[in-house]
């Protein structure tokens, strides 16, 4: 048993389904493969142990092609991506003091 994720047109991950083994063949084609062309949109496996993709992916994650993980939501404008990490990373903002 293995899990799937599906991408919309923007690669942000529309459903997580329980499939069959990434190992097995579905009429001669990986899983990836089969369910993406069977629901006409990307499918990329997922792993809840973290083994690949960085994380394990959920409604609104972001795939990053370029990295091959899932990313969580950005959780504001100005945070920035840490390609090394795969992680969002807020910028150091001052605040003024309140008197």
């Amino acid at each position: 048993m293995a899990h799937y994720a599906f991408l919309d047109q923007n690669k942000i991950v529309t459903e997580v389904i329980t499939g069959i083994d990434e190992t097995q063949l579905i009429e001669g084609l990986d899983p990836e493969t089969w369910y993406g062309n069977f629901r006409g949109q990307v499918c990329k496996r997922t792993s809840y142990n973290n083994n690949i993709r960085k994380r394990y992916a959920a409604i609104g994650y972001s795939y990053i092609e370029e990295l091959d993980a899932f990313m969580t939501p950005k959780c504001h404008e100005e945070a920035i991506l840490n390609a090394t990490k795969i992680e969002w990373e807020c910028a150091n903002v001052e605040h003024e003091s309140v008197s």
